[in-house]
């Protein structure tokens, strides 16, 4: 996805240009669907109770439908050719790269035990615990690959190289994503269904970044021409974002009791995901500045760090746990909490601009 970095634009116009309606508002539309979804929830359990048993081998079809029309266009977007262009600032890289993979999947797994093992005991039974420090971890390990088109934007920074780094990030989630939730599942003493595991990263990760590429070389033809690519995404965002809300309203569906027995449970499972958010930012923001990374890339591998892959987080957290589960569970509210903190956190980078080369 190429988009246009110029720095003569103002906030306004940048803000415009880099984040449409139902993205800006995205935490009020999830929020509306959770409720939606409740309701529909309680009015008909019998045709959740059949939307749940359409599933293959662990994997819900209905939701792997949904998952591919919201992870499919993002990865049309990926440019396996912008990777040359890493020696040209590896500083930013590096920081990316260290944040996504070193750092931020144990943090969130640590911060998941010490608030559901500890600071939230007698609030929540020990297995349910597990399948939110679950859903945690799955998180914290899917570093985002769409959203951060639009933090870049919002900060002005360099979009070729959140390419660049995104397109990095991408093809070492495909290898790294499953080892690194297996290792940490089994650290916290959770179960690791290692071949649903691997199914759900090919499924979700590697299948569609596949057909992403072939999709990609089909329109850009023998002219390269990225501006169809950027079209025929721009067409179809509006199905990746009724995925997404139809996503919700399913799993707040069949999570509706659990829910309405437990209203504190979202506000629980969304505290160790703020600091979480925060924190990471706090690093890998600190870090660039430290290391005098120019503001333009370093603004967006600070987001990259912060934001997550959450299509990917839900999906493997339905494959391997359940749609009712509590790792789902979990998975969501990352959806419901990131767009407000992101917009935050572009609030103050674009605030803090002049600090940075």
């Amino acid at each position: 996805m190429v988009l246009d970095n110029s720095s003569n634009n103002s906030a306004g116009e940048t803000e415009s240009a880099g984040i449409g309606y139902f993205e800006k508002w995205l935490s009020v539309w999830v929020a509306l669907c959770i409720v939606f979804g409740i309701f529909l929830g309680q009015a008909f359990p019998g045709l959740f109770a059949m939307l749940a048993g359409l599933e293959y081998a662990r994997v819900n079809l209905v939701v792997a439908i949904l998952i591919w029309a919201m992870v499919y266009p993002m990865m049309i977007s990926v440019d396996f050719g912008s990777i040359s262009r890493v020696a040209e600032q590896p500083k930013g890289l590096l920081i990316t790269l260290v944040v996504n993979w070193l750092i931020k999947p144990f943090t969130m797994a640590a911060l998941g035990v010490l608030f559901f093992k500890y600071l939230f005991t007698g609030m929540i039974s020990g297995p349910d615990a597990d399948s939110y420090i679950a859903g945690l971890i799955l998180l914290g390990a899917a570093p985002c690959t769409a959203m951060v088109f639009v933090w870049s934007q919002l900060t002005r920074g360099d979009a070729n190289y959140t390419l660049v780094q995104v397109s990095v990030n991408d093809i070492i989630m495909i290898f790294a994503y499953a080892p690194v939730v297996a290792f940490l599942l089994g650290v916290t003493d959770i179960p690791v269904p290692w071949d649903t595991l691997v199914l759900a990263v090919v499924l979700y990760v590697l299948v569609p970044l596949l057909a992403g590429m072939a999709t990609r070389h089909l329109i850009m033809g023998k002219e390269k021409d990225t501006a169809a690519v950027t079209r025929f995404t721009d067409r179809l965002k509006p199905f990746s974002v009724i995925g997404l809300l139809a996503t919700v309203v399913l799993l707040f569906g069949f999570q509706g009791n659990v829910i309405l027995a437990q209203p504190v449970l979202i506000v629980l499972i969304a505290i160790p995901l703020l600091i979480q958010s925060y924190g990471i930012f706090i690093i890998a923001y600190a870090a660039a500045w430290v290391m005098r990374v120019p503001f333009k890339i370093a603004a967006p591998c600070a987001m990259i760090g912060t934001s997550n892959f959450f299509e990917l987080a839900v999906a493997v957290a339905i494959s391997l746990f359940g749609l009712n589960s509590g790792a789902a569970l979990a998975t969501v509210v990352g959806v419901l909490v990131e767009v407000p903190v992101m917009l935050s956190l572009v609030a103050f980078a674009n605030r803090t601009r002049s600090s940075f080369p």
